[in-house]
């Protein structure tokens, strides 16, 4: 048998053997399929004249405060503790810990440290390693396996690394189950496994003066020093639950989305879910093909945009096996496309490269005001609204049913989904939308949901209640210079970092894709490249220049947090509702997601690049 842990006869650098194997064969599914029905997969067309006046602005500011305050959620403790458990992959591989130390240390085994091992052993850094909570790489796409799970974003510009790989996604919104076999592709032919410690969770990260390293302990009993700290464990990890009075209570079976528990049948069940987000809507298509019953409770609707699914056609792929670079291109004309609604669709002439322009620039007879400019786009999103909302109407039978899923706030408020097949499941006899709104559901006990005096009978209830946003738990454990962790440090002073990367007194520590990171857009990957790119040129300056550590300086964080307020502020308009992208309406502006767009964050990003003005290098002690 395989040690977990050998040397390397070559390098003398560890190797791990660590990857867990899967749970249960039972671990199967596919993503949504596409739908021929015309109908289902076109918008009607906006309404004439249709305008975000007065009257309209008024519905949308009742319909988000009649739900301000509604969000209350919970940690995943107690009782609750085990739908955090690992249900994809057999026991962790035993150990010994490790007290060693390591160039490099990368938390994280998804798309953020794929890519970035991928980057770091092209310029020539071997001594890095990784821990990873769960048994295998992947990230989001190892913990999300419900049924009916697809990538949002087309898959041929969101897979990272298509060219090396000489991959070609077979639907053009992949399914998570193929995303991840290809997450597992790459660890394999990269050599990520030998470099991986998995089952491993980081429990604290301390930095040293006196040695100017990192010590990272974990909860295999690790106390590893590193010269650097990568957080690449992503924006969307840690899933929270909604807090409903008496939910301790039921006796059935639950569980949450992000650790589906395939053990459980539901087939010929009563079967309940909690919400109608992002999850939800890929799940309930699904298990409404199986289930007895099905209750949808839902608090506030998602816009359920048209996804018009395909397979890749093999003329498709033998264009692209003889264009070198073709993903990374398409990738870049994607973020060319302004319209998130319009790019999130993917427009194929475009993104193929048949046509040069995505559109003409629209010309104004004059120069419009920025409140002119505002209230033309809020005008745009408006009727692009009022077409979803008539897609509900066209396609929902019950009046009752399709009035509580029209949502009434801007388009990408919330985050948008994409179905074809979701709002006709609501057509069907044992299938019941429960609307909720505007507080959620009332009560839970043993036997089901209570809701308005009306209990729900159920077998199992699913909880499809989301994640934290840019929430990780590392932050609490992150401690910097002095002593001072990162989590209160952006608490006493508000979130301060430099390019989302770095934050001042904590030297060597990159933070990927965390608050007031950009570079990319919608396109998750895209900021990932960005980021990566960044982390590589760091690590290769302070090599350039003999430099043990690295920091920024005070005023170049305090410009930068002024920066994304000031975005966050400017753009708030399109965002006018509880979501978890503005913390449902408490988060501080320019404290979470960056909002002044991918160009402005490279211009800063180049201009720190070449005057190096921001950083503070300081050489290794004699």
């Amino acid at each position: 048998m395989t040690q977990p842990i050998r040397i390397c006869e070559t390098t003398g650098l560890k190797i791990f053997n660590t990857r867990a194997a899967k749970a249960t064969d039972r671990i199967v599914g596919k993503g949504y399929s596409p739908v021929a029905d015309a109908a289902l997969t076109s918008l009607p067309q906006p309404p004439v004249g249709a305008v975000f006046d007065a009257e309209e602005q008024a519905k949308y500011r009742a319909y988000k405060e009649a739900r301000r305050d509604a969000a209350d959620y919970m940690a995943m403790e107690g009782t609750f503790a085990r739908y955090l458990d690992d249900v994809y992959s057999a026991p962790p591989v035993p150990r010994d810990a490790l007290t060693d130390s390591c160039e490099i240390l990368v938390v994280g085994a998804g798309f953020g440290g794929l890519l970035l091992w991928h980057k770091l052993r092209d310029a020539g850094f071997n001594d890095v390693r990784f821990c990873e909570k769960g048994g295998d790489v992947g990230g989001t796409w190892y913990w999300n396996r419900y049924p009916g799970i697809a990538c949002d974003v087309e898959a041929y510009s969101y897979l990272p690394l298509l060219e090396d790989m000489n991959y070609y996604p077979t639907m053009k919104f992949a399914s998570g189950f193929e995303i991840l076999e290809y997450c597992q592709m790459m660890a394999q032919r990269s050599g990520f496994y030998d470099r991986c410690l998995f089952h491993t969770t980081v429990t604290q990260t301390a930095w040293d003066e006196a040695t100017r390293r990192w010590t990272v302990h974990t909860d295999r009993g690790d106390a590893m020093r590193a010269r650097c700290v990568v957080l690449a464990n992503g924006i969307l990890t840690t899933p929270k639950l909604a807090r409903i009075d008496g939910m301790e209570t039921f006796k059935g079976e639950s569980f949450h989305t992000s650790r589906w528990n395939y053990h459980i049948d539901l087939t010929g069940k009563r079967v309940g879910i909690i919400g109608t987000g992002a999850t939800a809507v890929q799940v309930i298509p699904e298990i409404a093909k199986v289930v007895k019953t099905l209750h949808v409770f839902q608090r506030t609707p998602s816009t359920i945009d048209v996804r018009d699914q395909r397979a890749t056609t093999p003329e498709e792929i033998a264009q692209w096996s003889k264009e070198p670079g073709w993903a990374t291109a398409r990738r870049e004309r994607l973020a060319v496309i302004s319209s998130g609604r319009t790019a999130l669709q993917a427009n194929d002439d475009f993104l193929s490269g048949r046509v040069d322009v995505f559109k003409p620039t629209r010309k104004h007879e004059r120069q419009l005001s920025s409140e002119e400019l505002m209230a033309k786009q809020l005008n745009t999103n408006f009727r692009i609204m009022e077409q979803i909302r008539a897609r509900v109407d066209a396609i929902v039978k019950n009046p009752k049913t399709a009035a509580a899923l029209k949502p009434y706030y801007p388009y990408g408020c919330k985050r948008p989904t994409f179905h074809d097949e979701f709002l006709p499941t609501f057509n069907l006899p044992h299938v019941t939308l429960v609307d909720t709104a505007p507080g959620g559901v009332g009560r839970i006990n043993e036997r089901g949901v209570v809701h308005d005096g009306v209990e729900y009978p159920l077998d199992v209830l699913i909880y499809a209640t989301g994640f934290q946003w840019m929430a990780t738990s590392t932050f609490n454990m992150t401690r910097g210079r002095g002593g001072r962790v990162l989590r209160e440090k952006w608490h006493d002073e508000g979130v301060r970092t430099f390019l989302g990367l770095h934050s001042q007194g904590f030297p060597n520590l990159f933070i990927m894709s965390g608050p007031q990171g950009g570079g990319g857009q919608f396109n998750f990957t895209r900021g990932l490249e960005a980021h990566t790119d960044y982390v590589v040129w760091m690590l290769k300056t302070m090599r350039e220049r003999n430099a043990a550590v690295v920091d920024i300086t005070k005023d170049s964080e305090m410009a930068y947090a002024a920066h994304c307020r000031d975005a966050d502020i400017r753009t708030a308009a399109f965002r006018d509702c509880f979501s978890y992208y503005n913390g449902e309406g408490k988060a501080e502006p320019g404290s979470l997601a960056y909002y002044g767009g991918p160009d402005q964050w490279h211009k800063l990003r180049k201009a720190a690049q070449e005057s190096l003005e921001p950083y503070v290098f300081e050489p290794p002690r004699a």
